[in-house]
């Protein structure tokens, strides 16, 4: 598997496929919430099975630091490391911009997943179309300085 950041039409509509799957069919969020104004000032990442797209990601600069959103992985590849590849992915991209700080929005039982990934929740629970969130931070020369131990 290997995740690409979208580059063409077909790549970034691989990416939407991908999110109404899981976003608008799978958990019930409105389209109109899951696709939005955002999408056209935002890099878009892809994680392809061979041809098949298997997941997706988005990430965009919000007052002066990297948001990271929409991370999403079909059914079938869940616990299998390909959220890991998104996300990786997306710091390394985040990493050559000038931001030293990363911010998602989990939903709350994501939130383990990205504590293994370094984030730190930093609010209350919230809910954003209607399913709980954690804000969640993490700073990007801390993992510079980890991986230069």
């Amino acid at each position: 598997m290997k995740v690409i950041h979208a580059g063409t039409d077909d790549q970034i509509q691989d990416a939407f496929n991908i999110r109404e799957k899981v976003f608008v069919e799978e958990q019930k969020v409105p389209v109109e919430i899951e696709i939005d104004e955002h999408e056209n000032n935002s890099a878009h990442f892809v994680l392809y099975d061979g041809e098949k797209p298997a997941g997706a990601g988005r990430f965009r600069i919000l007052d002066g630091k990297g948001k990271v959103e929409r991370i999403c992985i079909l059914p079938e590849y869940r616990g299998k490391g390909a959220g890991i590849q998104i996300m990786v992915e997306i710091e390394d991209y985040a990493k050559r911009l000038p931001v030293e700080e990363l911010v998602l929005n989990a939903q709350s039982y994501a939130v383990p997943f990205y504590e293994k990934l370094g984030y730190a929740v930093v609010s209350d629970e919230f809910l954003d179309a209607d399913i709980p969130h954690r804000k969640m931070i993490k700073k990007l020369e801390q993992e510079m300085t980890k991986r230069s131990v």
